[in-house]
């Protein structure tokens, strides 16, 4: 074994593009960071949390993996037989906005191309960056095993994750049903809690009359969103508030619809000193009014489709876009004399942090 050639003259300060690669490249070529099972050394073995292959490497990463690399020098130098397996994360989401993003510079979309077509466009999006991001940890100096590189959809982990789905179905440790996600109808696709970006955002809050059924009398509710309305099914108090005692068990015609939907205490959902004390609740709008909803056994209706527009559900509204529906329900309202008044409110809104729409909070099916 040889170590590569050394200058006899050494410069006067340190220039790594003409150490550092070459060193590299002997480490690696020597087989320094590969290891095989060996029953006479303690292992000690790590995954990388693998980069997304949307782009770049940034500083972020460059501290996290120093910090890898060097616990993983550490336990070398400690003897023991040390394992790091390095790979890449699809980001399916990420990618393809990226992907769409490029395409819309070509003055083309993912229609245009046809799914296969896509499809390759993705994968070629995912060899380059995902190459891109593997130099990059090499030029870190980073001591993975690069042998054993893997892809987050390399076929072994695909039929690994299916299987143990299926166990864990199996099992009982899953199970399907509908929940309240973040979800935003220009990506089409629901997003986690980190993935959504929100802003102060200037707006008001409507104050709406929702008439008893026995017509004897209103309870005004307050909404930022006026046209989830349409899919009320109650109106909940603070079974403590003396201003709505003896209101709980009666109904109210929901204004629009009407529909008759009752009226529920619940501690959880309303705060007293807010507003006028009852509160909407659209099950399927809103994660609040959701768990208040399966609290008081109360119907879901979606009334806002995933693609932003108004469903069927939304009567004489369905096919609007969901601002074109909120100006058009406040107009019905305020014609119908049931707008009590409009307050100017500042508020924090939710937005896609990829392609920065406005998100909606939909009923899906999880698992």
């Amino acid at each position: 074994m040889s170590a590569p050639p050394q200058s006899a003259e050494l410069p006067k300060g340190y220039e790594p593009h003409s150490v550092e690669g070459r060193w590299y490249e002997f480490w690696d070529r020597q087989g320094f960071f590969h290891a095989e099972p060996d029953p006479t050394r303690e292992s000690y073995c790590i995954t990388i949390p693998p980069p997304n292959v949307t782009g770049e490497l940034h500083m972020g990463h460059a501290l996290q993996h120093s910090i890898h690399d060097a616990i993983l020098r550490w336990k070398r130098m400690k003897g023991f037989n040390t394992l790091c397996v390095p790979g890449t994360d699809h980001a399916g989401i990420g990618t393809q906005r990226l992907v769409e993003r490029a395409l819309a510079s070509e003055g083309l979309n993912k229609y245009d191309l046809g799914r296969e077509k896509f499809l390759e466009r993705m994968w070629d999006w995912t060899e380059q960056y995902g190459g891109t991001i593997l130099k990059q940890l090499r030029t870190l100096g980073c001591t993975y095993d690069w042998r054993r590189t893997r892809f987050t959809l390399d076929d072994g982990y695909v039929k690994a994750v299916l299987q143990s789905f299926v166990d864990y179905y199996d099992r009982g440790w899953i199970y399907r049903g509908t929940r309240i996600t973040n979800w935003c109808p220009s990506c089409q696709t629901a997003l986690s809690d980190l993935e959504v970006e929100y802003e102060e955002v200037a707006g008001h809050l409507w104050h709406l009359r929702y008439p008893f059924t026995d017509g004897n009398g209103f309870v005004v509710v307050a909404t930022t969103r006026p046209e989830t309305m349409l899919g009320d099914t109650g109106v909940a108090i603070h079974p403590k508030d003396p201003r709505h005692e003896g209101e709980a068990g009666r109904t109210v015609t929901l204004p629009l619809m009407n529909r008759e939907i009752p009226v529920v205490a619940d501690g959880q959902l309303v705060d007293p000193e807010f507003g006028s004390g009852a509160v909407k609740i659209t099950p399927a709008h809103d994660p609040n009014d959701y768990e208040a909803g399966v609290r008081n056994d109360l119907e879901q209706i979606t009334v806002i489709g995933k693609d932003g527009a108004m469903t069927e559900n939304a009567g004489i509204y369905a096919g609007l876009d969901r601002y074109e529906a909120r100006k058009r329900v406040v107009a019905d309202l305020e014609a119908q004399g049931l707008l009590d008044h409009i307050d100017d409110y500042t508020h924090a809104v939710g937005h896609c942090e990829r392609c920065k729409t406005v998100i909606e909070p939909l009923l899906t099916e999880q698992w």
